[in-house]
């Protein structure tokens, strides 16, 4: 759908106007969009394992990782508390010999491969299901939507679109790339029957810059120009059903994006006005791979968040299994 580059505010409210799912699942829902993932859909997704084959999809949580400080995210500290040194030389204070090891870590809970959840975005101080952002985050963190109430939930049919390979060159889409549907369906059909996108799946969108970071060094991967969606899918993603959907860059949607000021107009619909879970920063290279040699795009997906109470967003270690 075109819109007025010089009108962020205008296309923004239409959008969520034709996108909204609040009161959908009732005025309590805390789900969103993962309503659409229930039973029917686990079976479904679990039914594709066929080869046992399974595909890590997170980045690692290290120092060298693509932050670089933007709103205070920094790359995760990992500090060790006991080490094999404090052991031999029984300093730890146990028994009979026995010693150990211990760390901590200290990180923002979106540092790497992750979800935003509801509470994460909100819309002229409104959150999702038209609650006032005040009463649902505050300095407790996220008192209706945190992260832990979808626990055990995102498990299902995953699909895989790598709009790289499809749309791309040598696998890759240049920064600024605007996904739109049309790119979407394009891979689809490329893809094939497996690649079908509807009710209730987990879809992966590979752009392919990761890889680029990989080869060329994380620059300005988090937070830079990028390819992504297009801010005029949100009908698309809407209208599809499905519960949940991940990119393997920083924003999710494209960066610098289609309008003159704006600053990510597409969160600003999925999230508090669809419910739609989001995710950054996975590693979709080596399941891109596999699919592009079996031509088989779909698999079971288990992508559950590190459950921190009232957290706006969690770290998650996805796994992909054909």
């Amino acid at each position: 759908m075109i819109h007025d580059r010089t009108d962020p505010e205008g296309a923004i409210a239409a959008a969520a106007k034709r996108c909204s799912n609040w009161g959908r699942w009732g005025t309590d829902d805390v789900l969103g969009t993962l309503n659409f993932l229930d039973e029917t859909k686990r079976r479904e997704g679990a039914a594709l394992v066929r080869r046992g084959a399974s595909f890590p999809l997170a980045q690692r949580f290290e120092a060298d990782g693509p932050q670089k400080g933007w709103r205070r995210r920094t790359n995760p500290v990992h500090t060790m508390l006991d080490t094999g040194l404090d052991a031999e030389r029984g300093v730890q204070g146990f028994p009979h010999g026995i010693g150990g090891a211990d760390d901590v870590v200290f990180m923002p809970l979106q540092a790497s491969t992750q979800w935003d959840g509801l509470g994460h975005i909100f819309d002229h101080g409104t959150a999702y299901n038209g609650r006032r952002a005040g009463d649902v985050v505050t300095s407790e963190g996220d008192r209706f939507t945190g992260i832990e109430t979808v626990a055990g939930r995102i498990a299902g049919r995953g699909v895989l679109l790598d709009v790289g390979r499809v749309c791309g060159e040598d696998g890759e889409l240049p920064d600024g790339f605007a996904i739109t549907a049309d790119h979407l369906e394009a891979t689809i059909a490329a893809h094939g029957d497996t690649a079908r996108v509807g009710r209730g799946d987990l879809l992966l969108v590979r752009t392919g810059r990761l890889t680029r970071a990989r080869r060329e060094g994380w620059g300005d991967y988090a937070g830079g120009p990028a390819p992504g969606l297009s801010f005029t899918t949100a009908d698309w993603l809407y209208e599809t059903e499905i519960a949940a959907i991940a990119t393997d860059t920083w924003g999710f949607e494209v960066r610098p994006n289609e309008f003159d000021e704006a600053f990510q107009p597409l969160h600003q619909v999925c999230i508090p006005h669809m419910g739609l879970f989001l995710g950054e920063m996975w590693d979709l290279d080596a399941l891109a791979a596999d699919c592009a040699g079996d031509g088989v795009y779909e698999f079971w997906l288990t992508a559950d968040p590190l459950p921190v109470t009232g957290a706006v967003g969690a770290p998650v270690a996805p796994v992909a299994v054909k």
